[in-house]
C-alpha cells in the first residue's frame, strides 16, 4: 500500500505526531520518552516563541489508515541571517523500519523547503542547539539522556540511503568521579583560584539561584554566537525565560557552577543528576503521580548530566574550566554520584576532547548530525 504524507492540521493530527514515538519504541529498552507536558507546548506556536522567527511544517505519514512515521522541517530564517546561509532543518524523524516511509517523509521536507529557497538541509534538529540534534551512531546500549535522541541503530542507514551524508560527529564521554584528583588537575585549579580576581558562586537552593538565570543565558547568548557553535541561533529574552521555565524544576542548584568577575558572571556549567529511569517508568506522563518517580530516580542516580557550560571569550585560556570542572566533580563525590556524562562534544573542540580524556574520560556515545544539498 502506498505511503501518503500529511500535514499537520488539527489537534488530532498534533497528538498522533507527539505519541507516534512512544509506540514505535514500545519495547525499546534503553528509548526514553519525552515528558508529553513540555511537548504539547513545544509543539504549541502560541506557547513556543520559536515559531514566531521560523518558519515550519509539520508531517505524518499514513499507510492506509495506520500512521507509520512523523517528521518535522524547519527554517530558522535568525540562524539563515546571522550565517548567510539558507538552510533548512529536518527533525523529529520517527518511522517504522521502512525505507519508503522515510523517502516520502523528508523527500516532502525537502520539496518544501526547496520552494522556500534553501539551498541545503541538516538534521536531526530542532529549532536550536538547545533541542535535541544528531541521530545516535555508537552507544545503543546504554540509556538515552534527557535532552538527546535515541533513535534505531537502522534509522541512520535508511536517511543516509536519501542521499544525506555526515555534516558533524558529536562525542559523549563517560567520566569516573574521581575519589582523589591527579595532581596536575590540583595544581592548575589552585592556579586558577589565584588568577584574576575571580570569585567561584555555589548555590544550595534554588531561590539562590534564580537571580542568576537570566544572566547566565545571556552569557550562553554571546558566548555561543561569539563561537559560532554548530546550529546555535541567539535567542531573545522571551526565549531565555521559556528555556529558564523549561528547566528549572528539574535542577538541583549544587550541580550549576558560576564563574563571577566583578559582580557579572564570566562563566558557567550546568549538571543534572539522570532522571530518564524515572521517566521511563512514569511513561512521560508527571500526573497524577509520574513526578514521583522522577524524583525518585533523581534522587537514587549514581550519574550527574552535564547540560550547558560556557566561558567568557576574554577569560578562555585563565583555568575557569578547571576550577568549575573541580567544584562541579567535589559536588558531585559528595553527592554519591559514581560517573558524569559529558554530554555532546563537538569533534572539532579537540581542547575540551584531550582536557575529558586526560581526566580518564571514556567516548561512549557518538551522534551525528546529516547533511544534504538540495
Amino acid at each position: 500500500m502506498a505511503i501518503e504524507v500529511r500535514e499537520v492540521k488539527t489537534r488530532r493530527d498534533l497528538r498522533a505526531f507527539v505519541h507516534l514515538p512512544g509506540k514505535i519504541h514500545r519495547d525499546h529498552r534503553t528509548w526514553v520518552p519525552p515528558i508529553y507536558m513540555d511537548e504539547w507546548k513545544y509543539f504549541n506556536p502560541k506557547k513556543n516563541k520559536a515559531f514566531g522567527y521560523c518558519r515550519t511544517i509539520l508531517l505524518l505519514a499514513y499507510r492506509g489508515e495506520r500512521v507509520v512515521g512523523r517528521a518535522m522541517g524547519i527554517i530558522n530564517t535568525r540562524f539563515n541571517e546571522h550565517r548567510k546561509e539558507q538552510l533548512a532543518r529536518f527533525g523529529y524523524l520517527e518511522t517504522i523500519e521502512d525505507q519508503e516511509v522515510v523517502h516520502a517523509l523528508l523527500g516532502r521536507v525537502e520539496e518544501w523547503a526547496r520552494g522556500l529557497g534553501m539551498t541545503r538541509i541538516v538534521g536531526p534538529y530542532g529549532f536550536s542547539d538547545q533541542d535535541p540534534e544528531g541521530y545516535l551512531i555508537e552507544g545503543f546500549e546504554h540509556r538515552a539522556t534527557i535532552a538527546t535522541y535515541h533513535n534505531f541503530d537502522w534509522l541512520p542507514r535508511l536517511v543516509e540511503n536519501e542521499g544525506y551524508a555526515k555534516d558533524i560527529d558529536y562525542y559523549v564521554y563517560k567520566l569516573d568521579v574521581p575519589q582523589e584528583f591527579p595532581e596536575f588537575f590540583k595544581k592548575i585549579f589552585e592556579r586558577a583560584q589565584k588568577r584574576g580576581n575571580f570569585t567561584l558562586l555555589e548555590f544550595r537552593k534554588r531561590k539562590e539561584l534564580k537571580p542568576w538565570i537570566r544572566p547566565i543565558l545571556a552569557l550562553m547568548n554571546e558566548c555561543y554566537t561569539g563561537s559560532n557553535i554548530y546550529g546555535f541561533a541567539p535567542l531573545e529574552e522571551k526565549e531565555m525565560d521559556d528555556l529558564a521555565k523549561r528547566y528549572m524544576p528539574i535542577l538541583d542548584p549544587r550541580f550549576i557552577k558560576v564563574v563571577t568577575k566583578d559582580g557579572e558572571p564570566a562563566a558557567f556549567v550546568v549538571g543534572i543528576p539522570d532522571m530518564t529511569a524515572g521517566i521511563q517508568k512514569a511513561r512521560g506522563r508527571l500526573l497524577p503521580f509520574g513526578f514521583i518517580h522522577i524524583l525518585r530516580a533523581a534522587k537514587k542516580t549514581r550519574q550527574l548530566d552535564l547540560l550547558l557550560g560556557a566561558v567568557k571569550e576574554k577569560f578562555r585560556g585563565m583555568g575557569l574550566d578547571v576550577l568549575m570542572g573541580f567544584k562541579i566533580l567535589t559536588s558531585a563525590r559528595e553527592a554519591g554520584f559514581e560517573y558524569l556524562d559529558s554530554h555532546h562534544e563537538m569533534e572539532s573542540n579537540v581542547k575540551v576532547r584531550a582536557e575529558m580524556e586526560r581526566m580518564g574520560g571514556k567516548v561512549y556515545k557518538r551522534f551525528r548530525v546529516f547533511q544534504k544539498n538540495l
